[in-house]
């Protein structure tokens, strides 16, 4: 169908996108094979390669779109990835269709469908995040993908509300609003509050783009932004792009800022990179009776009013009609579609989103690789200066008698005995590193931090002040702050005694120049810091008079508690594979050196024995050292593979 190639644009960037993540993996999964065929890996190195190769398959895109009611968002989504179906796949029609915050997404091996989380979940005090490992807490209707009109009626249930009294909706979170003015859920005729029937809503379906990994976010207005805290601190900050909608017709409302400012635009000192504002509805300024450039005039104008009241540049904002962008794309119709001027917004989403992207996937595995690469070089440089050190040895015997050779003998084997020694009291020193490692694990650990949660709660659920309840907020924040500064602090003293071991091995044996690396929590801090700051936005913005207490408390507890506690768990697993790591360069650098003692000693024993002559012994080395030499080049060759790909995107 032609009209699914309209969409090329961002298929093209995601196509590149696809092909660049399967390059490198297939550059990755070579690199391992051959380490394992040369023996240079071991089962560290193993796991860091497979947890590369994981950031790799499981890699997600998501493109959030967040509007306030009837500025055409929904519309904008089918304009944009479904008008190849021939219609309107998500609910688009005047007033409030979106309900609930939906996620649409492929998910491999499993049938198309609609998952809905109820609304009641909220009482829980359960995250949404936490309840997608609970199947049995979603109702699943199956999805027709075949039948576009059948899919339509099932995807209507998103839309829906239902009617509870005002202390029900309060215990739920929501804050009820008493006039038309003010924000928060309406009461229906009957008196009762109207609310979303659903919490979340994921749709399954296959389609090119979500099958390369692309997630769509579609968020309703401030109301939902407002009462579900988990979407605005946890699910906008990480999604990759942000599309702000505006209506052309509308202009910037009071509520439009409120949302850019409380919820999508970043502060001071940060770019607005992923952040882009359309305009949409333009098609309500086209008049046959005025002039097109007139028109144009006009957009421009309403471009630089928006630019100036949100305060980013003028080229963020995209003029589009998403209607006529769906229209012209069904219809096959050029003109309808250039007038839309949808394909600048599809081309700016595909620059901005793909080397963004690409960049966040190169930061999480380059430390991974650059670690196994600088371990792999050293290894086969040892190898090699083993070598040369051993044919030099040998080379210092042509000619000897046979007590010579017999004091070689004896030297080596007191080499061998006082690297035992050293290894006796390397053995030693794991004792202590395992003991320090436990004082690591104690600031990090989770039944502490949910020590300190509980009794976070409790203080809050006897504060009787908004200045008691804000006291407790930010005395938990300072808690996490403390704990992960002192953990850096543990992880410091652990790398300055693994430096000292390093260092008096090196310098009784010779071993390469290898330094332990460090562990560093600044990003696990910066994530505290950001959640702190952007809950002290969230709560300017709550009117406590109106907002109870133990709701405040819950949504408190549902996002950024739980956030809090989400950090502690990635420091756990970083600070897991970091003590994996450090002892791991010098495992293998001493692995090597034993080799090499017992080939040293197996060769002039041979010697002294007569059963080699030494012109066969320093001919096998030979062999030896051209297989090293050999082992290097083909190593270079595969660095040199996954390098060149890993660093695509900083020359482009």
């Amino acid at each position: 169908m032609k009209s699914a190639t309209q969409n090329q644009n961002l298929e093209q960037h995601f196509e590149a996108y696809s092909e660049w993540r399967t390059t490198l993996a297939n550059a990755v999964t070579d690199l391992k094979s051959w380490l394992q065929q040369q023996e240079l890996s071991d089962t560290q190195v193993d796991q860091q390669l497979d947890h590369v190769l994981s950031t790799l398959r499981d890699d997600k895109l998501y493109v959030a779109f967040v509007a306030e009611f009837s500025r055409g968002k929904s519309e904008l989504i089918n304009a944009i990835f479904f008008a190849n179906f021939g219609q309107r796949i998500l609910p688009s029609s005047a007033g409030r269709t979106t309900m609930c915050p939906t996620e649409v997404l492929y998910e491999a091996g499993s049938k198309a469908s609609l998952r809905l989380l109820p609304i009641e979940t909220r009482k829980s005090g359960t995250t949404i995040t936490e309840f997608r490992g609970f199947p049995e807490e979603w109702q699943v209707l199956p999805l027709d993908t075949k039948s576009p009109d059948t899919m339509i009626q099932t995807l209507q249930h998103i839309t829906e509300v239902k009617h509870v009294a005002r202390d029900e909706a309060q215990t739920m979170g929501f804050h009820v609003a008493e006039d038309e003015s003010d924000n928060g859920m309406r009461l229906a005729d009957d008196g009762l509050v109207e609310i979303p029937k659903w919490r979340h809503a994921i749709i399954n379906i296959p389609h090119p783009l979500l099958e390369q990994g692309l997630v769509i976010l579609d968020t309703p207005g401030l109301n939902a932004l407002g009462a579900e805290p988990e979407l605005t601190l946890n699910m906008l900050p990480s999604a990759h792009a942000v599309l702000f909608i505006l209506a052309a017709d509308a202009g910037v409302t009071k509520s439009d800022i409120d949302v850019w400012h409380d919820h999508i635009g970043v502060h001071k000192g940060s770019s607005n990179k992923g952040r882009l504002v359309v305009l949409n509805k333009i098609d309500g300024l086209w008049d046959e009776l005025r002039d097109w450039d007139e028109v144009n005039r006009e957009i421009d104008r309403q471009i630089r009013e928006t630019a100036k009241h949100l305060g980013i540049p003028e080229h963020n904002v995209f003029p589009v009609s998403a209607q006529k962008a769906l229209l012209g794309k069904v219809k096959n119709e050029p003109k309808i579609l250039e007038r839309s001027r949808i394909l600048a917004l599809e081309e700016a989403l595909g620059n901005e989103i793909i080397p963004a992207k690409r960049e966040i996937v190169r930061d999480n595995i380059s430390g991974d690789m650059d670690d196994i690469i600088k371990a792999m070089r050293l290894i086969v440089t040892q190898r090699l200066k083993n070598v040369y050190e051993h044919m030099d040895e040998l080379g210092g015997l042509s000619g000897k008698n046979m007590d010579v050779i017999e004091h070689m003998m004896k030297k080596v084997k007191a080499d061998k005995e006082v690297f035992e020694k050293s290894l006796q009291r390397f053995q030693a020193t794991r004792s202590i590193f395992s003991q320090q490692t436990n004082v690591l694990y104690s600031h990090l650990n989770l039944k502490n931090l949910d020590t300190q949660i509980a009794h976070t709660k409790k203080d809050m659920e006897t504060s009787m002040t908004t200045a008691g309840l804000k006291t407790c907020m930010d005395g938990f924040f300072k808690h996490a702050q403390k704990t992960m500064e002192e953990a850096a602090k543990q992880a410091q003293e652990i790398k300055a005694m693994m430096e000292g071991v390093y260092k008096k091995f090196q310098e009784e044996h010779g071993l390469g120049g290898v330094k332990p690396s460090g562990f560093s929590v600044t990003r696990y801090l910066r994530e505290i810091k950001r959640l702190q700051d952007k809950h002290d936005q969230y709560m300017k913005g709550v009117s406590l008079v109106l907002t109870e207490q133990r709701v405040l408390t819950r949504k408190f507890f549902e996002s950024s508690v739980a956030k809090v506690r989400a950090i502690y768990k990635m420091a756990n697993r970083d600070a897991d594979n970091w003590l994996k790591t450090i002892m791991s360069p010098m495992e293998s650098q001493v692995r090597e050196h034993q080799v090499q003692l017992r080939r040293r000693l197996e060769s002039i024993k041979r010697i002294h024995q007569a059963s080699d002559t030494l012109e066969e012994r320093v001919s096998e080395l030979e062999q030896i050292r051209d297989n090293i030499r050999e082992q290097e080049h083909n190593l270079e060759t595969r660095v040199v593979a996954v390098t060149r790909v890993i660093d695509f995107d900083k020359a482009g």
